[in-house]
Order: structure tokens, then sequence, then C-alpha cells
């Protein structure tokens, strides 16, 4: 599905991609290029490591509509590829210090991608003394948080609780009743391409009661490319399916809700407003 219909407008906002991810290496340039001949209008660019948010704000520099956030994945304290591993031997703190460097950068616009992750054997102590030292940094410097929270969802929601910081939690996966006390609290909710698989009825109810202005949308590239594109690698102009989908289960127009979405991913990144 391409915009070839709308006057060549650009409207899609992807809130959560990852381009530094392997499976883009072979022709990123290309795609990103493409991308705003496809109806996108922006894209956060999320880092998992330190040697990834220094990749994410390469793009940002090089790809006007990129924008980049700076932080550590809860999974990288086990994986032996990442820079946290490597380069600073576990030492998530010196890691983290060294990210906190980069949110000057004018293109970094969030802390993240960061929290907790119940689902792989991380050890759970270190991984929650880490999202909430991204919590704080996030606090302290005023910038958005953009949440990872996977099966830990009592945990998250009380560090938000603890914390209010402003942000997103991304790929949402809790209640219709957490979205609601969530959007009360100020946290915005991202939506990708899961919410369009067949049995996803918890996150239909869910993206149906979120307050439309606390509403954003993500593919999370190159995972979870929604129907009709399963199994496809992602990129950020599949957005286009998840909007139509949200949009009839919300009774509204596509294009109106990616405008609105744009609109707020803009509002919570502190972006320039959508000019149309």
């Amino acid at each position: 599905m391409q915009f070839t219909d709308m006057n060549n407008t650009s409207l899609i906002f992807d809130s959560h991609a990852h381009y530094t991810s392997p499976q883009f290496a072979e022709d990123l340039p290309q795609l990103l290029d493409s991308l705003p001949q496809q109806g996108v209008d922006g894209v956060v660019e999320c880092s998992v490591d330190f040697a990834s948010s220094k990749a994410s704000i390469d793009l940002a520099e090089r790809w006007d509509y990129i924008y980049a956030a700076v932080g550590i994945h809860p999974e990288c304290l086990i994986d032996p590829e990442s820079s946290t591993t490597k380069q600073f031997a576990g030492d998530w703190q010196a890691e983290l210090d060294a990210i906190a460097q980069l949110l000057d950068h004018p293109k970094v616009v969030a802390v993240g991608e960061c929290g907790l992750d119940y689902h792989w054997p991380v050890p759970k102590e270190a991984q929650l003394a880490m999202f909430e030292a991204h919590l704080k940094l996030a606090v302290e410097r005023d910038i958005p948080i953009i949440v990872h929270d996977r099966k830990a969802h009592a945990d998250v929601y009380e560090l938000l609780r603890r914390y209010q910081p402003k942000g997103v939690v991304h790929c949402f996966s809790g209640s219709a009743e957490d979205a609601v006390q969530l959007a009360k609290q100020g946290m915005y909710l991202g939506f990708g391409g899961a919410v369009t698989f067949q049995g996803a009825k918890r996150a239909v109810k869910a993206v149906c009661a979120v307050p439309l202005e606390y509403l954003v949308l993500e593919t999370d590239c190159p995972y979870m490319a929604p129907v009709p594109c399963r199994g496809q690698r992602c990129d950020s102009s599949l957005i286009a399916h998840t909007a139509q989908f949200i949009a009839q289960q919300r009774g509204m127009d596509s294009e109106e809700l990616l405008k609105i979405t744009n609109q707020n991913a803009r509002r919570l990144f502190g972006l320039p407003a959508l000019s149309l």
C-alpha cells in the first residue's frame, strides 16, 4: 500500500524502528531514500547499546526525516555481540554514562530503547537497576523515554508511576485498562503490526481504548510486518496497513488516523508540527 492517492502527502510517522539491524545491510541507503516517496514523514531510530546509539545518530545525520533514540536494551546484558558485553565488559553504568553524552546531539529525541524483558533469561536485578537509571536520566534531562515491556507489566508500571517520565510504551501489550491508566499518567502507547495478527484480541481492545491523543504508530522494523505482509521484512511504509486496520477498529478514516498519530509523535518528541 502506497499513498499515491493522497496527493503525495506524507503522513506516516514511525515512532520505533531499527534500521541499523543487519537485515537492512544490503540495501539500506536505497530503502531510506525511497521511504518519503512511500508516505513516510518521520522515523525514530531506536538504539539498543552504545554502538547502535552512535549508528542511529549517523542515520539521523544523513537523512533529514530520521531522528535517534539512545539507550541500552535489557537483552544486551546477555548478548555476547552487544557493545555492553564487548566494549564495556558488562558495565552497563559506564556504557550509559557514555550514552548520556550523546543526548546533546540535536537529532537525539529520546532515551531508549530500554526497559524490562522477563521473556529472556536476563538477570532481573540488573535489568531493574538499568531501567531505573534510564528513567532517572530521562527525567533529569527532560527528554522522552522509549520503554520496552515484555512480560514485565507490573514492574514497568510501578517504575513509571514512581518516576513519572514523559515517553512511550512501545509495542504495547497490556490490557485496555492499563492503556487508559498509562494515558492518564501522560504516557503515549505505541502499536505496530502485531495488532493486525489473528488472535490479537487483547491488543485490539487496548488500541480502541487508548485516548486518540496518546496513540502513536510504529513498526519495530525489521520485525512484525503487519497483515497482509506478515513474514516479510518490515519497513516504515507498511504502517499504512497497520493504520488502515486500527482505523477500521476505531471507526475512523485511516488518513485522519495517520495525521493524528503523526502530530502525536511530533508533540511527544518535541519536533516541529506537521505541515500539510
